[in-house]
């Protein structure tokens, strides 16, 4: 049997576990009349307001925005099941079909509220002030804020849905040829054609060999692939440049830090703080190429497990795992991740889904859903972890309503990531030796390094390509090889040896493509979350209502606002260098185990 053949035949128990949609559309009959009704309720909003928001007094502009956030849950709960449907079946023509007629819809939805912002983004200063101070509007007063920042980027009228329709044929279009491409796609190990998520698995095997294989599949078939992606690639940041030079931001990653409700100095810190301690990482790799007995580490290597690390784990104990580690630490997070293994959840790869995993928030109306490609490892244990995190912290929030619901990117995976940390701590306290703590712990470093360090790096990469096509036009495959090769090789120096297959590795990233800049908020988000647990660590119990408020606030404030409630200052500028510390801390608990095993070299 093939090693590719032998990471799939094993049933984990999560082949039937698929989610139930019926949940927003009874039938498909049903989602025809939700859009239809929305188009025409949202046509007649416009016929109402237009022209007149600066007219209403507060009760009757917190009317007008009921009325308008009720139109966007239906809208999104239309989008939510059309982009689920279609990301557990990307190959699927009418799957495909469908998404692009609901696009068309919710961008025609959408064009017809637009009025709303640009007529607010108008307002005089005074006008707005005097609005948000109103008791009326305090269930709004956030995102009106955020309107009233944007407003020096906010277009007419007109313009606005000129850019809202292109965006269908654009943008969003080759964000799909993006998904399908790499669905359809199918990469060659041992004789089995598999889909890229399944061979990425084979880089966490313990054979040597298999990761080898693996990853000269990998590449080839990125080989096979490199026009039409190098081809989207230059097509997403030549929209970039169109969109940010029309609404007036200075740089490629000013529009993304206004979303994620920051600034280019809070993110700047953060950069500098994590490429100052790439040493800590080129210290872990030293480590764990000692640990696995290599003359030479490659970057097939990476994540290669230690014992525990790399044991079986069937669904049902996954589920039994995480619900634990979730309900020890509060009631109310066990009792509402329960609730997704009741048809919330998409489990088991298949060809053609949609690789690695997400949590669809979908709309406050509806619950979130989960998609994951589980395979039996330990590593998707704390996959699972994270995306019930992210679920978790959409359910919660669900009462803040359509506009204040969801948070920005910094503080997104914050739930995320501390799932993550609680059933890493409930796995490691059930150990009973050293080697397999030693084990479990590298195998949360492994993590670790990609979330921080890695993350890292590849936003240092988007910085160099959009700043490339901006000044010196289209990048062919070598320019963006050379860019990755250049900031990945700054990150592991000496203690991981970059193959001249990896160059191609950029390729297959999604979120460079589907959400440009996004990446430093997984950075974020676990250096946020070693501070978040230390203040378990000493507070106890009662730490955990404080959090469970944290999830609920959705995105109601600013987040040094609702983090500050905490005791944590997100704008110390030392912030960042004692989540560092506590990286190095899990590096030298490693250290200190391996010498207690007489594993130093």
């Amino acid at each position: 049997m093939s090693a590719a053949e032998a990471s799939t035949a094993r049933s984990t128990g999560a082949e039937t576990v698929r989610w139930d949609l019926t949940d927003l559309y009874p039938t498909a009959a049903d989602l025809d009349a939700a859009l239809a009704t929305a188009e025409a309720d949202a046509s007649a909003y416009g016929e109402r307001y237009r022209g007149r928001i600066a007219t209403l007094d507060a009760a009757a502009l917190a009317e007008a925005l009921s009325a308008l956030g009720d139109i966007h849950d239906r809208a999104g709960r239309a989008y939510t099941y059309a982009y689920l449907a279609w990301s557990t079946a990307t190959e699927d023509a009418s799957r495909g079909a469908l998404l692009q007629k609901v696009r068309e819809s919710y961008t025609r939805i959408g064009q017809s509220l637009l009025f709303f912002d640009v007529e607010w983004a108008r307002l005089d200063d005074e006008r707005a002030r005097a609005l948000l101070d109103a008791p009326e509007l305090a269930p709004y007063r956030h995102s009106l804020e955020l309107k009233t920042e944007a407003r020096d980027h906010v277009l007419t009228e007109p313009e606005e849905k000129v850019l809202s329709e292109k965006a269908v044929t654009g943008w969003s279009a080759w964000n799909r040829f993006f998904d399908e491409t790499l669905g359809a796609a199918r990469f060659e190990v041992d004789g089995d054609r598999l889909p890229l998520q399944q061979v990425l698995t084979l880089l966490h095997d313990s054979d040597r060999s298999v990761r080898q294989r693996a990853a000269r599949a990998v590449t080839e078939g990125l080989a096979d692939l490199s026009r039409p992606l190098t081809y989207v690639f230059n097509t997403i940041l030549a929209d970039k440049a169109s969109s940010d030079r029309l609404r007036g931001y200075e740089s490629w990653d000013a529009s993304r830090h206004e979303s994620n409700e920051t600034d280019a100095a809070s993110v700047d810190a953060l950069v500098t703080a994590v490429t100052g301690r790439y040493d800590l990482a080129q210290r872990f790799y030293a480590l764990k190429r000692r640990l696995l007995g290599l003359d030479e580490m490659y970057d097939y290597d990476r994540y290669a497990p230690l014992g525990e690390a790399d044991r079986f784990v069937p669904w049902d104990e996954a589920r039994e795992m995480v619900l634990g580690a979730y309900g020890d630490f509060h009631p109310e997070m066990g009792r509402s991740a329960a609730m997704f293994f009741d048809g919330w959840i998409d489990a088991p790869p298949v060809p053609g889904k949609r690789g690695g995993a997400f949590s669809h928030g979908a709309v406050p109306s509806a619950h979130p859903y989960i998609l994951l490609n589980y395979d039996g490892k330990l590593r998707d244990v704390q996959t699972l972890a994270h995306e019930l995190g992210h679920g978790v912290h959409q359910y919660l929030s669900r009462d803040q309503g359509v506009f204040h619901a969801d948070t920005p990117l910094t503080t997104a995976e914050t739930a995320s990531v501390f799932g993550e940390m609680l059933t890493f701590q409930r796995v490691l306290r059930g150990l009973d030796t050293d080697a397999d703590r030693l084990a479990l712990l590298v195998e949360k470093i492994d993590d670790t390094m990609a979330t921080v360090f890695r993350q890292i790096t590849m936003n240092r990469f988007e910085a160099r390509i959009h700043a490339h096509r901006r000044d010196q036009g289209e990048l062919n495959a070598d320019d963006f090889a050379a860019h990755w090769m250049a900031t990945q090789t700054a990150l592991y120096g000496d203690a991981v040896t970059l193959t001249e297959g990896y160059r191609r590795w950029w390729s297959y990233i999604p979120h460079f493509v589907h959400t440009p800049g996004y990446v430093y908020a997984y950075a974020f988000g676990e250096l946020l979350v070693l501070a978040l647990y230390e203040k378990y660590r000493e507070a106890g119990p009662a730490f955990a209502d404080q959090y469970v408020d944290l999830l609920r606030a959705g995105g109601s404030d600013y987040p040094h606002e609702l983090v500050g409630r905490l005791g944590i200052d997100l704008r110390d500028p030392e912030f960042w260098d004692r989540g560092l510390d506590a990286i190095e801390a899990l590096v030298s608990e490693a250290e200190a185990l391996a010498d207690g095993l007489g594993r130093e070299n």
